[in-house]
């Protein structure tokens, strides 16, 4: 699996830092991707989250959202994709503050 890291160029909304992609490599799912993930500066400044794919739906008129990539029994699953992006995403930052 590569993580695949687009920079918000231009900071709308603002807090958002890039938007992050899964491209798989192997196995059942080589040769697609999974998008909707998104890397934010945490209010206060206190580091980086990441938000994974999710879908938006009404009940009542109050707006509510359910995670598309959820674990099945391991609840830290997740912890190890979203370390993954951060990791690339700090990767591409690092490549983007070094002149050429």
């Amino acid at each position: 699996m590569i993580v695949t890291i687009t920079p918000n160029e231009k900071q709308n909304p603002p807090g958002k830092l890039a938007d992050a992609e899964l491209h798989f490599t192997e196995g059942a799912l080589a040769g697609l991707k999974l998008i909707g993930f998104g890397v934010w500066e945490r209010r206060g400044g206190g580091g980086r989250n990441v938000t994974f794919p999710a879908r938006q739906y009404s009940v009542n008129g109050e707006r509510r959202s359910f995670a598309l990539l959820r674990p099945i029994a391991d609840a830290t699953a997740q912890e190890r994709i979203r370390e993954l992006i951060l990791e690339a995403y700090a990767e591409k930052e690092a490549q983007a503050a070094v002149p050429t």
